[in-house]
C-alpha cells in the first residue's frame, strides 16, 4: 500500500474498563507457559533464533477489512522488546483494501517473534469484528436506525469487543448487568407479569429500564409500568412496524432476535430506533491478517 500521509504517532491506548499491561501479560503467560523471563519460554525462537537477531516486518491484511487492535498489537511487541521501532500506518476504524500494510516493526528477533501469534490473534479477532459491524451498518445507512451490540462476548474479552464493534460504527448496548435493568421472559416469569416485574424496577429506583417484549399486547402494560426502552423481541417487520406505530416514539425500540445481513434492512426500515445483532460479537470471522518479513 503506498502511504498518503506519514506514519502515526503510537498514542497510549486506554479503555475504561481494561488493563492492557494485565491482559499482555496474561496472554502472553498462557502461551509462553509462564511469565517471560520467569519460566516462561520459546522454545522454538529460543532454538533457532541467534539472541541478537534483528527482525524487521510487515503486518499487512489479506483481505478488505475494518481495523481494530493494532495499539494492542504494538504492546505485545513492546511487552517482550521494549526498543522495538513501530510505525502504525494505519488506524483502528480506518477501511483498507486487501493487500494494505497494517504497521511496520523492527526490533529483537526473538522477541517480536514470541509476540507475533498473541498479537494476530488480537487483530485479526477484533478486525473481524469491526469488518462485519461495518457490513451491517452499511446495510442500514440511510434509515435513521442505529446499530446496537450485546452482552454475546467471549468471557474476558468483553470491554475489547465492544471496543471492536464502535470501531465499526455500532453505539454499544449494555456493558453489564450493572448499568441497566433488562427485563426478559424469564423475569417476568418470576416475577408474574411484565407490569409487576417492571414495578419492581421502578420502585427499586433503576432509571434505565429495557423490557424485552416479544408480543404487541405487552407494549402498553410494560410503557405504563415504567419501561424506558422496549426490546421487540423475533418480530416479523409487520408485526415491528405496528409495535413501533403503538409506542408513537413515547421510549425508544430496539429490534432484536435472529437478524441476518439480508434482513436487517427490512427490520431498519420499519421505524425502530435500534437494531441489536448478537453474532458481531458472537460468530465474527477472525480477518486475515499476518506478519511477515522484510528486507531492511
Amino acid at each position: 500500500m503506498t502511504l498518503s500521509h506519514p506514519p502515526l504517532a503510537l498514542a497510549p491506548f486506554e479503555l475504561a474498563g481494561f488493563d492492557l499491561a494485565a491482559f499482555v501479560a496474561a496472554t502472553l503467560a498462557e502461551d509462553l507457559n509462564g511469565a517471560p523471563g520467569a519460566g516462561g519460554r520459546d522454545l522454538t525462537s529460543e532454538s533457532v533464533i541467534p539472541a541478537d537477531a534483528v527482525f524487521t516486518g510487515v503486518m499487512d491484511s489479506r483481505d478488505a477489512v475494518v481495523v481494530a487492535g493494532l495499539p494492542i498489537a504494538a504492546a505485545f511487541f513492546r511487552a517482550l522488546d521494549p526498543d522495538v521501532e513501530i510505525e502504525l500506518l494505519v488506524a483502528d476504524g480506518d477501511s483498507v483494501k486487501a493487500g494494505s500494510d497494517l504497521l511496520r516493526l523492527r526490533g529483537n528477533a526473538r522477541a517480536l517473534l514470541t509476540a507475533e501469534r498473541s498479537a494476530l490473534n488480537t487483530v485479526q479477532h477484533l478486525t473481524g469484528i469491526a469488518t462485519m459491524t461495518r457490513d451491517y451498518v452499511r446495510r442500514i445507512e440511510g434509515t435513521g436506525t442505529i446499530l446496537l451490540d450485546t452482552r454475546k462476548t467471549i468471557p474476558g474479552l468483553r470491554v475489547l469487543e465492544k471496543y471492536a464493534t464502535r470501531q465499526g460504527g455500532a453505539q454499544n448496548h449494555r456493558m453489564g448487568l450493572w448499568d441497566a435493568a433488562m427485563i426478559k421472559d424469564n423475569h417476568v416469569a418470576v416475577a408474574g407479569s411484565v407490569e409487576e416485574a417492571v414495578r419492581r424496577a421502578v420502585a427499586a429506583g433503576v432509571e434505565r429500564i429495557i423490557v424485552e417484549v416479544d408480543r404487541v399486547d405487552q407494549v402498553e402494560p410494560a410503557i405504563a409500568a415504567g419501561a424506558t426502552h422496549l426490546l421487540l423481541d423475533n418480530m416479523e417487520p409487520a408485526v415491528l412496524r405496528g409495535a413501533v406505530t403503538l409506542v408513537g416514539g413515547r421510549v425508544p425500540t430496539e429490534a432484536s432476535g435472529g437478524v441476518r445481513l439480508d434482513t436487517i434492512r427490512a427490520i431498519a426500515e420499519t421505524g425502530v430506533t435500534y437494531v441489536s445483532v448478537g453474532r458481531l460479537t458472537q460468530s465474527a470471522p477472525a480477518a486475515d491478517v499476518g506478519l511477515d518479513f522484510a528486507a531492511a
